[in-house]
């Protein structure tokens, strides 16, 4: 086999990169042995602890003080305060909006952590089921008509089985919107 000479040629040879994390196949969503709950969301590659980051507390500060300086930047000008003065305060809002930029997206990491810990959660004001609670219906119907021993007396399929209980939840009425 003659040696690549071109980054093109060279890049034909090369087998594919495997990214373990794309390309692991150890547990798949039809596989029995995947862990049921959800996995705790990581922040880097550690599980996220709220102890570690900064809390409310300090991002209302972050923001009081944000806000005071993006009022008080364009007066600095407008009365004429010395440029230098302007200046920094200009930067000073710039490096807040960044520090509380990153505070909040922190902060919404634990709040969606929060939420993935709890499971699902059902929308207060609705009448039918959400797509979640249809979903793990079916899931539970299969994992059961998998488990049932043939010649039982109970539905089929488990197709069956969600069709009864679908026409069981149409009590509530119309669908509010």
């Amino acid at each position: 086999m003659r040696r690549p000479e071109t980054r093109r040629d060279r890049a034909r040879f090369q087998p594919p990169v495997s990214l373990a994390a794309v390309t692991d196949e150890t547990t798949t969503p039809t596989d029995p042995s995947a862990p049921d709950g959800p996995r705790p969301v990581q922040y880097k590659g550690e599980p996220l602890d709220a102890e570690r980051g900064p809390g409310l507390g300090c991002f209302r500060f972050q923001v009081a003080v944000l806000a005071l300086l993006i009022v008080l930047t364009p007066l600095s000008v407008a009365w004429r305060w010395s440029e230098w003065l302007s200046a920094a305060l200009l930067f000073a809002v710039i490096l807040l909006l960044l520090v509380a930029g990153q505070t909040i997206i922190f902060l919404l990491r634990l709040v969606a952590a929060d939420r993935r810990a709890a499971g699902r959660r059902r929308p207060l004001a609705s009448g039918t089921k959400t797509v979640g609670e249809l979903e793990d219906e079916r899931r539970s119907a299969d994992h059961a008509a998998s488990e049932r021993a043939p010649g039982d007396d109970e539905p089929a399929t488990a197709e069956r089985a969600i069709d009864d209980a679908e026409h069981a939840s149409n009590d509530s009425g119309p669908v509010r919107q």
